[in-house]
């Protein structure tokens, strides 16, 4: 058996191997959780409820209208660039929507606004998207004429995006990380779908992709109910896109539970919960709510790792909604309904997590678990990744009930022997780099 380095118990141990809880936090990544501030959040969203309605089909003007918006969320991200040696470049990618008999009702250019905090290591190409959608709208989904503030849907997660990239470009990265707020979300995911196809077509080594779509609200309609404590991650268990070999391989293992999508949930809760004090990530077993989508859903039908964040709590008083009052409730996505202290913890578990993944390696290769003999213990086998300094790897396992990974087990070798019967646990492996950055986890595919 190989010689275990380090055991480190999560949040439901298993009793028979219990040990000392150890948690690596890396300080410099802490200290960028804690520089993320609630009031330049609302700057943001007030500087963008400023332009009246962000609808994707309003005309373009000088103060008001979504082109209006693009441009001052780029100055926003050009104004980072400064103090970025370089990393950090805007720009807006423009594109042309063709006319759907739908809700394009004709041919309309749109415009992705995007920032990109170029890696540092040149054998690295993995790059990270987060995003949030810049349009608005209000009840009747083709008025581009009337006041849609937006302010939660989704002004927060471009506010986020934007307080993102002023933190993080001060510093460097392996990996590559975009920021990017798309267009016409409302009008049929046509920003992010343009976005995914073009990173399909261009041969992007995507990693992962993060969609924050309404992360700034507290409170829930029709209840008393206002919770800042907790916010949801959806995750797709079977593929989007899913080939013949995925789809055997997941029937033959029973992994329907261990989508790359789940494991970037997972690896969300981890990290998240890490660094963001009194925030509980929830793990959500869907791509979206209920019969709806979101940005991330393009990504996973290109074959993207994708994963959606959102708020516990949603108020359809305030989502798309004509500003109005009635029967004295007030209706509209307006900034006052923000609660801001809930926005900066979310935002803080996107820049962890885009931290963390962007400076740790890349995941390791060939996972593989042992099957060429019945045997209670599991023997797992994997190569070294493509890219990143390893330190080490971490062998995780959970029982098979169980929705969060349990146990990590360290080991600076490629192949690891634990006392535990395949039958009863699902494992998985990660690299390890310097202060104990984390990589996605990889499952493992059976090898003899």
């Amino acid at each position: 058996m190989k010689k275990i380095l380090l055991i480190i118990v999560f949040l439901t141990p298993i009793l028979a191997f219990s040990q000392t809880q150890t948690i690596h936090r890396n300080s410099e990544i802490a200290a960028m959780v804690q520089e993320i501030s609630p009031d330049r959040l609302e700057e943001y969203i007030n500087g963008l409820v400023s332009f009246g309605t962000r609808h994707s089909l309003s005309k373009d003007q000088e103060d008001r209208g979504i082109e209006a918006a693009r441009q001052y969320v780029l100055s926003q991200f050009k104004s980072f660039e400064a103090g970025s040696d370089g990393r950090l470049s805007a720009k807006i990618d423009y594109y042309t929507i063709e006319k759907d008999g739908r809700r394009i009702p004709e041919d309309v250019r749109m415009g992705n606004v995007m920032a990109t905090l170029k890696g540092t290591n040149p054998n690295d190409d993995r790059i990270f998207v987060v995003s949030g959608h810049l349009d608005s709208r209000v009840s009747d989904v083709m008025n581009a004429e009337s006041d849609a503030p937006g302010a939660n849907d989704d002004g927060s997660g471009v506010a986020a995006l934007i307080e993102m990239a002023r933190i993080m470009s001060k510093r460097p990265y392996s990996a590559t990380i975009i920021f990017v707020a798309v267009s016409g979300e409302e009008q049929g995911l046509k920003g992010a779908t343009y976005m995914a196809q073009k990173a399909k077509a261009e041969g992007w080594n995507l990693a992962a992709m993060i969609n924050n779509d309404m992360i700034g609200n507290s409170a829930s309609s029709g209840t008393s109910i206002k919770d800042n404590t907790r916010v949801r991650v959806f995750s797709e268990g079977v593929p989007l896109l899913e080939t013949e070999e995925m789809e055997r391989l997941r029937r033959y293992t029973n992994g329907e539970n261990d989508s790359k999508s789940r494991q970037l949930a997972r690896y969300i809760k981890e990290i998240g919960e890490r660094y963001v004090d009194q925030l509980e990530v929830k793990l959500v077993y869907r791509n979206d709510r209920f019969l709806r989508g979101g940005d991330h859903t393009p990504f996973s039908r290109e074959g993207f790792t994708a994963v959606r964040m959102c708020e516990f709590n949603e108020n359809y008083n305030q989502q798309h909604q004509d500003l109005r009052t009635e029967n004295g409730i007030q209706y509209g996505d307006l900034p006052e309904h923000i609660d801001y202290e809930y926005l900066r913890k979310n935002t803080g578990v996107n820049l962890a997590v885009l931290a963390s993944l962007a400076s740790a390696p890349s995941v390791p290769q060939e996972v593989g678990i042992d099957v060429s003999q019945l045997s209670n213990s599991s023997t797992l086998k994997w190569n070294a990744p493509a890219a990143g300094n390893v330190k080490g790897y971490y062998v995780l396992m959970r029982e098979t009930t169980s929705p969060i990974w349990e146990k990590k087990f360290f080991t600076q070798n490629t192949s690891l022997t634990l006392p535990y019967s395949k039958d009863n646990y699902f494992f998985a492996v990660q690299s390890v780099g310097d202060d104990f950055v984390e990589s996605m986890a990889v499952f493992p595919h059976p090898i003899r």
